[in-house]
């Protein structure tokens, strides 16, 4: 597929952590197999890295979108040390290991032994002022009950309350797992988003069973201390000291040389058969950019969500996976005050909010005490989420409305009547990809037409495995290998 003897020209649609990622090891799959490449990144914002997005302002280290990823997932880890960032890692305080959730208006700490919502240590779970005794006892259930021989996929609330029972899932599972989509756990795919839980269930005939004895060494252990700086070390969850941005800002040094049209938009995409472009510049693939410009390309990499991604390939076969993928908007409120004004010595990280409580927020981090690098020592900062599948009109209110309902939030649970010293607003439209029930099938198909159809054309990113960080950087990275692969084939 190489369009001529010299260069291997690639175009990345997506400057967001994925696309980068691509971009960064496209131009190490070079330098590995001796080739030239030229590699342009395409995306319609201004601003590279997508929804990361880090402020320093005042002494504080103000995460605007993410502001960490799991340990255990490594790509990222992988990546930092390839961009020569791996010492600048940080975990979390480790004297902030409490999370609580609000149930009455009033905060509850998670009982020990938790997993991603299910219970592994009986006795804690048992004293929790979160479950009636009946939603207990339904969830001792699950030690009993027999492990469903139905096929395929399902539901993720489906599951928990088959197994679990409705309670567990309403009032500690769903404000825990679906923070981390936005999502209704009622609409969102087993096997997409914790496929863990099925594993136990068919492996141990019971998710309780099975998560006890994957404790420790699955899905909330921490990385081996390996390369990690001491600091980082034994934590569940990890940054950078002076934020996501640090990686963005590598990322920037280590494609220097490539080529990119940020603030300008990938707007068609066309497939050139044999013989059919003529002359030096042409290509097995063209992308037509929003300023009209042409971009010849052997290899292209789509990381751009999954409605722009359907708009560019729908002329060239069926699309329906990733129009199945619905977005949701969300909206994080931060807010600075003063220690000594606020009173409160903070014993955790946070707490979440489940849907039943009706609030505005559906959690708040207390930033400060979870992550020590991001204030003064004498300030505090509250990072507040808010918006959800099925509750996102909040996201538009105007500044002043919103900074009110959260504020009121805030007062309600810690008593905080503080102002604060300032606050940011940052909305995040249809930036959360809800997987649907059987979403890794029809992603998989669409992949498989993919690559017989056109080959040196791939798609990744939060649509497809996984939102978090190490996820998007771990198929940023395969991208750039399936791509290269097909272009010197």
């Amino acid at each position: 597929m190489r369009s001529n003897g010299k260069l291997d020209r690639f175009v990345v649609i997506g400057g967001g952590i994925s696309g980068l990622t691509s971009a960064f090891y496209l131009k190490k799959e070079a330098e590995l197999r001796g080739r030239e490449a030229h590699i342009t990144v395409v995306d319609p914002s201004e601003r590279i890295g997508g929804k990361i997005n880090t402020l320093r302002k005042e002494g504080f280290v103000i995460e605007k979108g993410p502001d960490s990823f799991l340990a255990r997932k490594t790509p990222i880890i992988d990546l930092a040390f390839d961009l020569g960032i791996g010492n600048e890692l940080t975990g979390t305080n480790p004297a902030a290991k409490k999370t609580y959730i609000v149930h009455r208006g009033k905060l509850h700490p998670m009982p020990p032994g938790l997993v991603l919502g299910v219970p592994t240590e009986i006795m804690p779970f048992a004293k929790t002022g979160l479950l009636s005794w009946g939603g207990k006892a339904r969830a001792m259930l699950d030690f009993v009950l027999p492990a469903s021989k139905a096929e395929g996929d399902e539901s993720l609330g489906s599951f928990l309350s088959r197994r679990v029972g409705p309670e567990v899932m309403e009032r500690i599972a769903e404000p825990l797992l679906a923070g981390i989509y936005a999502g209704d756990l009622n609409k969102l795919s087993l096997q997409a988003t914790f496929p863990q839980f099925r594993e136990a269930e068919r492996r141990h005939g019971s998710l309780i069973r099975g998560t006890r004895a994957n404790r420790g060494k699955g899905t909330a252990a921490p990385a081996a201390p390996g390369r990690l700086p001491k600091r980082a070390q034994g934590s569940m969850f990890l940054t950078f000291q002076n934020g996501l941005a640090t990686m963005l800002e590598a990322l920037t040094e280590a494609l220097a040389g490539c080529d990119s049209r940020f603030g300008c938009k990938a707007v068609a995409f066309r497939k050139n058969e044999p013989g059919e472009a003529d002359g030096p510049e042409a290509a097995p693939y063209d992308v037509l950019l929003s300023n009209g410009e042409i971009l010849p390309a052997d290899g292209v990499v789509i990381t751009a969500p999954a409605f722009d991604a359907a708009d560019l390939l729908e002329p060239h076969l069926p699309v329906d996976a990733l129009r199945s993928i619905d977005y949701v908007s969300v909206a994080n409120v931060v807010m600075a005050f003063d220690k000594a004004a606020i009173g409160i010595d903070f014993d955790g990280s946070g707490f979440l909010v489940p849907r039943s409580e009706g609030m505005t927020i559906t959690a708040c981090t207390w930033t400060s005490a979870k992550w020590l690098h991001s204030s003064p020592s004498d300030k505090v900062l509250l990072r507040c989420y808010v918006g959800r599948a099925g509750d996102e009109e909040v996201v538009d209110l105007p500044d002043g409305a919103l900074t009110d309902a959260v504020r009121r939030d805030i007062k309600s649970v810690l008593g905080i009547t503080a102002e604060p010293l300032f606050t940011e607003i940052t909305r995040l439209h249809r930036s959360m990809p809800q997987y649907p029930v059987g979403h890794l099938e029809a992603t998989a198909r669409l992949r498989a037409q993919l690559r017989a159809e056109m080959p040196g054309v791939w798609i990744a990113g939060a649509a497809f495995e996984g939102v978090g960080l190490p996820d998007c950087i771990r198929q940023g990275k395969d991208a750039a290998a399936i791509v290269y692969d097909a272009v010197e084939g």
